[in-house]
């Protein structure tokens, strides 16, 4: 088990995986300023006594300014979310920064070995949990995923983060918008997740145990990103992300320039809700319309039919707004979730 330390300071473990230092954990303000530090973060452990590593990039600036989250990987079949985070600290140069960007990646490690979005665990002859519903987690907590979280929250983010943007994608079997989860609450979220050029922002009080609940509770301004579908290199979503990203850098004086694209000359479509319409039985689900079509109450958005070609069920909107997540397997059991119209509550139904 891993001793907690109370001191802030940045702890190195005194090993080394592949030429770069491991960490238990990390403070910036012993870091030199000016350059981009790499680490790995010694996680929870396995049932070996072997740990589990994050790798975190910290570029930190010659000023001292706002210091900027960036996680890729709390599910394991996110892919989209590394190469954007990639992407972005590959542009940024701390001898002309003021403030810090720090980039966490592959927080759920078993899981992204294996690609797949929970984290597998050997207790009671293993089972999957979710790492995004256990935050800010606890380190003697019941199970792995708990602890590395607790592990994570306390050494890493607690003492480091002003502003955080996590980046996430739709589960595998489903596809996403370039999608913005913002709670409007707080006015400073309202502007973040407005910077991005992004297609779609749900107002949206956010996921008890998310990793942005965790942020929100600690008086952390947070927004979640999602970008398209698992598996993949979106690479027009990333495009958008990259820019939206970097103007939150340059909005806060992390980095000079003027802003790029924002969700005003992007025409993003705005909601509150969801309308979730899930399958009432098997068969193979064939979709009517796709990502960021508009729909009315009453539109048919799908079908599905049996083997024999019958069609055995028929589904339609009861709202006004625009498709934001869509199920990709054909293949849909009941209960299975085929798609999550976004719209307005205020003035979206019966229109």
């Amino acid at each position: 088990m891993t001793t907690l330390i109370n001191s802030q300071k940045t702890v190195y473990t005194g090993d080394q995986i592949q030429g770069v230092s491991v960490i238990s954990q990390l403070d910036i303000n012993d870091l030199e300023p000016g350059k981009k530090h790499r680490f790995f973060f010694q996680g929870v452990q396995m049932g070996t006594g072997q740990h589990w590593y994050v790798p975190v990039v910290v570029a930190k600036g010659i000023r001292d300014g706002k210091r900027i989250s960036l996680t890729a990987g709390v599910h394991g079949d996110e892919l989209s979310p590394v190469n954007a985070v990639q992407r972005i600290m590959a542009n940024l140069d701390p001898t002309k920064m003021s403030g810090t960007a720090i980039a966490v990646f592959d927080l759920s490690r078993p899981a992204k070995e294996y690609t797949q979005r929970k984290w597998p665990v050997a207790q009671k002859g293993g089972s999957l949990i979710d790492l995004n519903r256990v935050w800010p987690g606890n380190e003697m907590g019941d199970d792995t995923p708990t602890r590395h979280a607790g592990i994570l929250w306390n050494r890493l983010f607690k003492h480091n983060v002003d502003v955080a943007l996590d980046y996430h994608t739709a589960s595998t079997g489903g596809d996403f918008t370039m999608f913005i989860f913002a709670d409007f609450r707080k006015s400073e979220i309202r502007k973040i997740a407005e910077l991005f050029p992004c297609e779609q922002i749900k107002n949206d009080l956010g996921e008890s145990g998310s990793l942005e609940m965790a942020f929100v509770e600690a008086g952390i301004s947070v927004i979640t990103i999602e970008i398209g579908g698992p598996r993949i290199f979106d690479q027009p979503k990333i495009a958008m992300v990259v820019e939206g990203s970097t103007n939150v850098l340059k909005h806060y004086k992390v980095i000079d320039g003027s802003m790029g694209r924002t969700s005003q000359e992007a025409g993003t479509f705005f909601g509150d809700a969801f309308e979730t319409i899930r399958s009432t039985t098997g068969g193979y689900l064939e979709l009517l319309v796709d990502l960021r079509d508009k729909v009315t109450p009453g539109q048919k958005i799908a079908l599905q039919r049996n083997s024999f070609g019958d069609v055995v069920a028929e589904y339609t909107a009861s709202v006004a707004g625009e498709v934001a997540t869509i199920a990709r397997d054909a293949l849909c059991e009941p209960g299975s979730r085929i798609m999550q119209i976004l719209y307005d509550s205020a003035n979206s139904i019966n229109q």
